[in-house]
């Protein structure tokens, strides 16, 4: 079997993350995103695999061959984001028979590719859609269906003319043919959807539905989901490594993974799930818990309180909290930096994306943050804020407001300091 894995776009509502690199080679547990993806392809016997990158080939540097995977990998690149019918036009002189589309993110495979099959068995039809029911069917392509035959998708329809509560998770089953009707479309950003309901209204596409608990990296907060579903699939029990160091005072609760060269000191908690990287230290009172996900090199200082939130490589942080939040690599916050993370009336938790409001469907949510970014000490942020990449925040300020990337942001008596770093 043959699958072509989407990972050449840039998505824009995924900033401020997406400046650090394309969002499936963000790392849980050690291993990228589409790492994950890439082995849960191979449990399902997918042996095959075209990956559909951008120029820059940071997915090829990542994953490789396949061979570490046993996999056989063939890149292509899609020199400019012009929708999914173009990436998946790329494949095609690889393509052999019936093949698998999915993006990136679907480290569920393994899950989803048999029910593919089986409906395909049993039906026959050469053309199969997964499907999740969604309480925001305008955020979505959403299928028009009779019983369990495709009539179209519908891509973001508007409140109140859903044509059902159904969306389409990104993983797809397709004909060699396929080709030929995408060929027949105007090309467009939403081309690939065009011709998949050309094929169902001349031919015939079936659905089958998934309750699984997926998630489609569209915005920031939604890798924190993704973090819990990996922790939760994945950390089976407790996994201490012997070239760990573990003050016999510090207290372990739950499913906790632990990693070659962490040291963890007197007093310190860790209540999992949680997953603790390679050299990774945690001082004296420290408190980790609740689906917290520490990568290489991370430093928590003493009495530091970390909760539902993913440090990507060489983070470091003093005391203070972080709550249901993303740090990008190399970032350093210092003492005594809170990030709220609910509201004060414990309401639904909004951020700005695009200059526009929206609603993140989250009652926990604090902050996202880039690479390479400073908070000094005492800093507060509010609900929801996005910080980009190389930025500075001075000490004391309290984070109103998303900080675009390359900006000093800092409080002066009572005043919103701004300034371009570029421009210093």
């Amino acid at each position: 079997m043959q699958a072509v894995i989407l990972a050449a776009g840039f998505s824009k509502r995924f900033w401020p993350l997406s400046e650090s690199g394309h969002k499936a080679l963000f790392k849980i547990m050690g291993k990228s995103i589409i790492q994950w993806t890439v082995e849960s392809l191979e449990k399902s016997e997918v042996k095959e695999i075209i990956i559909i990158q951008s120029p820059k080939k940071d997915i090829e540097r990542e994953i490789g061959d396949g061979s570490n995977f046993g996999v056989n990998i063939k890149y292509e690149i899609q020199e400019r984001a012009k929708g999914m019918g173009e990436a998946v036009a790329l494949a095609k002189k690889h393509i052999k028979n019936n093949f698998f589309v999915l993006n990136a993110n679907h480290f569920d495979a393994d899950h989803i590719i048999p029910l593919i099959l089986k409906k395909q068995k049993k039906s026959k039809v050469n053309m199969i859609l997964v499907g999740r029911k969604t309480d925001i069917p305008w955020n979505y392509g959403i299928l028009k269906l009779k019983n369990d035959k495709v009539l179209r998708i519908v891509e973001k329809p508007k409140k109140g003319k859903e044509p059902s509560n159904i969306k389409v998770i990104g993983v797809y089953y397709l004909p060699k043919n396929f080709f030929m009707y995408h060929d027949k479309i105007k090309k467009h950003n939403y081309s690939f959807e065009d011709a998949i309901n050309l094929f169902a209204n001349e031919k015939e596409a079936k659905i089958v539905l998934t309750d699984l608990d997926v998630t489609s990296l569209k915005y920031p907060w939604d890798f924190l989901k993704s973090v819990r579903i990996i922790l939760d699939n994945k950390i089976k029990k407790s996994k201490i490594s012997p070239k760990s160091k573990i003050s016999p005072k510090s207290t372990l609760n739950g499913k906790v993974i632990i990693e070659d060269g962490v040291r963890i000191y007197e007093n310190a908690v860790i209540s999992g799930p949680c997953y603790i990287g390679k050299n990774v230290i945690i001082g004296n009172n420290s408190i980790i818990r609740d689906y917290t996900n520490l990568e290489e090199d991370v430093l928590v200082g003493a009495n530091a309180e970390v909760a539902r939130s993913n440090l990507q490589y060489g983070v470091h942080m003093h005391s203070g909290f972080l709550g249901d939040s993303f740090i990008g690599k190399e970032s350093k916050i210092g003492a005594g930096v809170v990030s709220a993370n609910v509201r004060i009336d414990r309401g639904e938790i909004k951020s700005i994306i695009k200059e526009n409001k929206i609603n993140t469907g989250q009652k926990s949510f604090g902050l996202a943050m880039g690479q390479k970014s400073f908070l000094g000490i005492n800093v507060s942020v509010m609900p929801g804020i996005l910080i980009g990449s190389n930025c500075v925040v001075g000490p004391g300020s309290m984070v109103k407001e998303n900080i675009k990337s390359n900006m000093i942001y800092y409080t002066e008596f009572k005043n919103v300091v701004k300034k371009n770093k570029k421009k210093q």
